[in-house]
């Protein structure tokens, strides 16, 4: 097992980042907070080597034809880095989440029952561009105390492996363990399933990327894996609803670059909806460089500014990209159940002045997160509050809906005589 072990270098990180991780268990919060503070500064020193390494991951990736999304995924700016240095500056300042007493659910008597926050282990995260990723999600697992294994894409292999050396070597001068962060470079030849099916070592896997990346993820773990999602969520705009705050909503919500999370790119419209109000909103969007398409009723009636919507496929698929597609409904009732058919169950919109329509959208729709008359722009560190996002996931149970550092906890329940 050891001479296995010595000559695969994905069982040796994988063993590395578990040991690591018992010994995480004997650090102070504040300890693993300077921990994430002396990456931020190791990264904001770096922006240099960074981005030169960036700019080969790009030449490369033109080269390969990789797909402009991608590309746009991929491509680092001061910008983006300053960003991801802010987001671990603001993780090492927040409250430690592990060891937090909460009350238990239930109380064992004659006994005192309370729970703790504690991590969950191993995390491995599976990453498709977003080179930055890497860096903000070992913020989150030093914080949270878990060991992290990156194992990002080899269209951006030479961004993740200089920002994870970075991090590496400024750990060196910490006391945390080695092995606490660990990459898995494209050269090992590491596989997706190779890595997903070490349960023996990995507590939690969080793929990021396409949906169909996702999917592989989910569908060749043996480990646990949370589920994050992107794009195709939904806006249904009511009879009532302004149309300068459903214009607002929609542009809104594409703005957060690179990650089009929850970006709205299919609008339900009721039928009895104003032409002109209608004709208004499209030429809008199109100033703004949207592509817009229709389902056949609505393309039929404005040609000049909807493509008929390809297939049946298109309701349930994201675009990731600048599209919006319309559809008629008849009402809000019609509206909720095809929003809860079609749409990827992480993030839908209702624009209306109705109260009665806004509770019974609230209630009824089935998804993580619903917006009521307000933007659902994805931010990882919104200006307002403390919190701090990796993404927002769509599957059911108690990690649903946006991923924070308590999401990469877990509790343990004390039962105290």
């Amino acid at each position: 097992m050891a001479d296995a072990m010595s000559t695969n270098p994905m069982l040796t990180s994988a063993r590395k980042a578990h040991e690591a991780f018992r010994e995480l268990g004997t650090k102070t919060g504040v300890e693993r907070s300077q921990g994430v503070k002396t990456m931020a500064k190791a990264i904001e020193n770096s922006f240099d080597e960074i981005l030169e390494a960036n700019t080969l991951d790009l030449e490369m990736s033109r080269e390969m034809a990789v797909p402009d999304l991608i590309l746009k995924w991929l491509k680092l700016t001061p910008q983006r880095l300053q960003i991801t240095v802010d987001i671990l500056k603001q993780i090492a300042d927040s409250g430690d989440p592990i060891e937090r007493i909460m009350n238990a659910f239930y109380q064992l008597n004659p006994s005192r029952t309370y729970c703790q926050r504690m991590p969950l282990g191993v995390i491995a995260l599976i990453y498709e561009a977003f080179p930055e990723l890497g860096a903000i999600t070992a913020g989150f697992c030093l914080k949270t105390g878990n060991s992290l294994i990156l194992h990002g894409s080899g269209s951006s292999s030479h961004s993740n492996e200089v920002i994870a050396n970075i991090i590496k070597t400024s750990l060196e001068d910490t006391d945390l363990p080695e092995g606490c962060i660990e990459i898995l470079s494209s050269d090992t030849g590491t596989s997706i399933e190779d890595l997903v099916t070490q349960d023996q070592y990995i507590n939690l896997i969080i793929p990021y990327g396409r949906p169909s990346l996702v999917s592989q993820v989910s569908q060749l773990a043996t480990a646990p894996v949370l589920r994050s999602a992107m794009g195709n969520c939904y806006l249904y705009w009511s009879p009532s609803a302004d149309l300068d705050l459903v214009r607002y909503v929609i542009i809104d919500s594409h703005s957060s670059i690179p990650d089009p999370v929850n970006a709205i790119e299919k609008v339900l419209i009721n039928s009895s909806q104003n032409t002109s109000f209608l004709l208004r909103l499209f030429n809008s969007l199109k100033e703004k460089g949207f592509v817009l398409r229709g389902d056949p009723e609505l393309s039929t009636e404005f040609p000049e500014h909807l493509n008929p919507i390809a297939s049946e496929l298109d309701w349930s698929t994201p675009y990731l990209d600048k599209i919006v597609a319309f559809k008629v409904v008849n009402n809000l009732e019609e509206a909720i159940n095809w929003i809860n058919l079609y749409s990827s169950g992480h993030a839908d919109c209702l624009v209306t002045e109705s109260y009665q329509e806004s509770r019974k959208f609230a209630k009824e729709i089935d998804s993580a997160l619903v917006y009521i008359n307000s933007s659902p722009r994805f931010s990882r560190n919104p200006k307002q509050g403390e919190s701090l996002f990796l993404g927002i996931s769509n599957q059911k149970g108690h990690r649903r809906g946006l991923i924070g550092l308590d999401t990469l906890t877990t509790t343990k329940q004390v039962v105290q005589g």
